[in-house]
């Protein structure tokens, strides 16, 4: 999602305003993790010591809300609420914790030869949490109704929405996808068909939106079904044990879980209102996790208990192509070598980003290391003699013979962070350092600069150059580059593709082989295809990325098992390998 800040899971555009998403993406974080910290150690080194299972015990903040905005699968779109319903409940497929995606309610699935009908076949004996058998007609259920008018997703119409005649659901146009699009030959078969050839609807799968729910309990409490989730209606490792709102939300294990259940006994979600009292009742061991005072990573990054996890995030500027002098590939390429990194990401941001030439971030399946910037380099201190060369190549091209004949230049961004705006005057120093070009700097709002860049599709008079963010919807290459530079994307607002710039052509073929990426079936042939893509995107400046984001926190060393990664997910048989050690 390109954003500004705030992380909504429904919608895609964010703005840099850092510190908002370093409070809100680690209230994401606070079910995701890494290491062993005993690893490692020396062979004499004294083991821990398991603890009994009455302090097999997880306790974590939610800071800054003063409720979970909904515990329904079908609504929950703010990390506080997907957290809670990933606790409690599951859906067909999930992701593992290297975002894979792996069965969960079904055993297997088979794609047929059409490309567009998924068979799922269901694991054994799956229960409810209170016991009922849970089958195919339960999933049909779930998934329809989280498509249904009546239930205001704001989500499923995204994730959900390849589901054939979904948009005639939505529109109210016909009752149920029940019996056309989704079917249930028996009760342990589930048959969905998409509207499209697509091989990334399985990761759309693992969003909450498509997890189940049980039909009897709201039939029996409507919309306040989940105030009484402790009687049952989840299948995933915990269930619901209190939830008393504006203070706590406790779960306890699944009796009835059908994979290995977990090893923790309880685990609570606390909320909090102030981050620095979340912070003092984790030094205090009320806590086993908690953010990091910005104020105090520089000493804090040193103990032990110190996570940073690069988070599926990158923080970009774009140009349009359509608009002088960024129709001109060589200056767009000039303006990306000219921009040093490495230096804005320590002076700027302390380190707590990460200086990317990546669209691609870390921690993605198809992540290219070798990936290079537009000068063949991986260096990401800038190239200053080529961005040179390059820009005068440029000049020569559009037959001027001086940086004083370009147009204006405005760089369009959202105001109100002290450090953002520092990093737009540290772009705008090295332009002028190494193109001798001055670029005004455009500060506006946040709803301006999106209606700014929606107006710059196909527009040769839209804003030359902004800045943007795009969090990862789901851990899929089509989200990265197909979603926004594919042909007829909502998100191609820089005109990749569409316009009459020297590399067009190469632009337009690139659209061809993500489009048959998209498709394609084999894993193998979708990442190369999607990578060799992902360069020539670099190579045109499609994006300058700047940095990934990361989350930085502190976590108990007494727990053991969490496995971090850059989407905030415990996979849901994880759990069974976390554990307290005393």
């Amino acid at each position: 999602m390109s954003t500004n800040r705030k992380f909504n899971s429904a919608k895609k555009r964010y703005f840099f305003a850092r510190p908002f998403p370093l409070v809100l993406c680690l209230v994401a974080l606070l079910l995701a993790s890494c290491s062993n910290p005993f690893g490692g150690g020396k062979a004499d080194t004294p083991q821990p010591t398991k603890a009994p299972p009455d302090r097999q015990t997880y306790t974590i903040p939610e800071v800054g809300i003063l409720d979970f905005d909904t515990l329904d699968p079908a609504r929950a779109h703010d990390p506080a609420s997907i957290q809670a319903v990933q606790m409690y409940t599951t859906g067909l497929v999930s992701l593992n914790d290297q975002l894979h995606v792996q069965p969960q309610l079904a055993q297997s699935w088979q794609l047929g030869a059409d490309g567009v009908t998924w068979t799922f076949k269901l694991k054994k004996n799956l229960k409810f949490s209170d016991g009922t058998p849970l089958t195919s007609t339960d999933i049909a259920y779930s998934l329809n109704r989280a498509l249904s008018p009546a239930t205001k997703s704001t989500v499923a119409p995204l994730y959900l929405g390849l589901i054939k005649d979904s948009d005639q659901l939505l529109a109210g146009r016909i009752p149920t996808l029940i019996g056309d699009s989704i079917l249930t030959p028996n009760q342990s078969t589930i048959v969905i068909i998409t509207s499209k050839p697509a091989s990334y609807f399985l990761s759309m799968l693992t969003n909450t939106c498509a997890y189940v729910v049980e039909k009897s309990l709201i039939q029996r409490y409507g919309t306040d079904f989940t105030d009484h989730l402790n009687a049952g209606g989840g299948a995933g490792p915990f269930k619901v044990a209190t939830y008393v709102h504006r203070s706590h939300l406790d779960f306890i294990p699944n009796a009835d879980y059908y994979d290995p259940r977990p090893q923790l006994q309880r685990v609570s979600l606390v909320l909090y209102h102030s981050q620095d009292d979340a912070y003092q009742d984790y030094l205090n061991g009320k806590l086993d996790e908690t953010e990091v005072p910005s104020n105090q990573l520089s000493s804090l990054s040193k103990r032990k208990d110190f996570k940073q996890v690069p988070q599926l995030w990158i923080n970009y500027y774009t140009m349009n192509y359509l608009a002088k002098p960024f129709d001109n590939i060589h200056i767009r390429q000039a303006f990306a070598l000219a921009i040093d990194k490495n230096a804005i990401a320590k002076t700027i941001w302390g380190n707590t980003l990460l200086p990317t030439n990546h669209i691609v971030p870390q921690g993605m399946n198809g992540y290219n290391p070798q990936l290079t910037g537009p000068d063949g380099t991986q260096s990401l201190s800038g190239n200053p003699t080529k961005a040179q060369q390059l820009l005068q190549q440029g000049l020569q091209e559009e037959h001027w013979t001086s940086v004083t004949q370009i147009p204006p230049i405005h760089l369009t961004y959202v105001t109100g962070v002290d450090s953002f705006d520092q990093e737009v005057q540290a772009l705008i120093q090295d332009w002028q350092r190494v193109l001798h070009i001055q670029v005004i700097a455009d500060p506006v709002d946040y709803t301006t600069l999106l209606d700014r860049v929606t107006a710059a599709t196909g527009n040769a008079n839209g804003i030359q150059m902004w800045g943007l963010a795009w969090v990862g919807e789901y851990p899929d290459l089509q989200d990265w580059l197909t979603h926004q530079f594919g042909r007829g994307s909502i998100y191609n607002n820089m005109n990749y593709g569409e316009n009459t710039s020297a590399t067009a052509a190469i632009q337009q073929e690139i659209q061809k082989q993500l489009a048959q990426a998209d498709a394609s079936n084999n894993a193998t042939t979708r990442i190369q295809l999607y990578q060799q893509a992902e360069q020539q995107i670099v190579n045109n400046v499609g994006w300058i990325p700047m940095t990934q984001e990361t989350t930085t926190f502190l976590r108990s060393s007494n727990i053991i098992g969490i496995v971090d990664n850059g989407q905030n997910i415990i996979p849901p048989d994880d759990w069974a390998t976390i554990y307290r050690v005393q």
